[in-house]
């Protein structure tokens, strides 16, 4: 039997109304944030660092591709053991692991495409149905998908690779349309900030499933955040603002900074799960 939960903040407050007490239940912080507008802050930042850093370690370091690889998947696995070994959800190690997967998965479609010829066809195709799978696997393991009761080992190994996937699947699908519209990166931007409006409007107003809702707009933020990225980084000659992997990196780090520092001293986007 699936384990059942009531979600609450940190005050004790019930999520859609007042907390009552039941001496049964036991209560558990979440290991993930709750989804608020910081969540979705932070996500489109790392995955602007997703697409910049990879290129500052390979080009601008000199690293190449698979340095930067395998350099980048030892951090994530460091950052992961932290996030599996906590009790709750801290701020700064999710983040962190967000970050560095959202460069790893980067890193992932750039070696399939870059050193083994794969197309970006089939890489789209084949993170899509490898984030299927993982989606299948995980609701007939845990009879959810909810990422509101991310509470034990197996789901949250769910969730991470679910997330690579994504970023994976993003990091193919955005290069797959930019390249085939030559749309260039504004108005790629524009696009994908567009679609997940839609998104948006599809759940809020015509009651879109939440979990569908979730992970579409998820796939699609990193599109978004690479195209912002690319947008501010890259020559003026190609389309960009000309700032330069390294500036724009570095000022996308410090505004994840100062938005993870702000939620670990305020618990904003903690709740905690009710296990009965």
């Amino acid at each position: 039997m699936p384990q059942t939960t009531r979600r609450t903040n940190l005050t004790g407050r019930r999520a859609g109304g007042s907390a009552r007490k039941n001496s049964a239940a036991a209560r558990v912080l979440n290991k993930v944030p709750q989804v608020t507008l910081f969540f979705w802050i932070i996500k489109i930042l790392a995955t602007t660092v997703g697409e910049t850093a990879a290129d500052f370690l390979g080009v601008n370091l000199g690293l190449g591709l698979t340095v930067t690889t395998v350099l980048m998947s030892v951090l994530l696995g460091v950052a992961l053991v932290s996030q599996f070994r906590a009790k709750g959800y801290v701020p700064w190690i999710y983040w962190l692991s967000v970050v560095l997967i959202s460069i790893v998965g980067t890193l992932i479609t750039d070696n399939l495409v870059d050193n083994f010829g794969v197309s970006l066809g089939l890489t789209t195709a084949v993170f899509a149905v490898a984030m299927l799978a993982t989606f299948a696997a995980w609701y007939s393991s845990e009879h959810t998908l909810s990422i509101h009761a991310i509470i034990t080992a197996k789901r949250e190994a769910f969730y991470w690779l679910a997330i690579l996937f994504t970023f994976a699947l993003g990091t193919a699908a955005g290069d797959l349309i930019a390249e085939g519209l030559d749309l260039g990166y504004w108005k790629s931007a524009l696009l994908f900030a567009a679609l997940i409006g839609a998104v948006a409007v599809a759940y809020f107003q015509f009651g879109l499933n939440e979990v569908l809702a979730f992970w579409t707009a998820y796939v699609l933020t990193r599109p978004l955040g690479a195209s912002l990225g690319d947008f501010l980084s890259q020559p003026v000659a190609d389309g960009g603002l000309g700032l330069g992997t390294t500036v724009t990196s570095a000022i996308f780090l410090a505004a994840i900074a100062a938005v993870v520092a702000y939620l670990s001293r305020t618990h904003k986007d903690a709740e905690m799960v009710a296990v009965e």
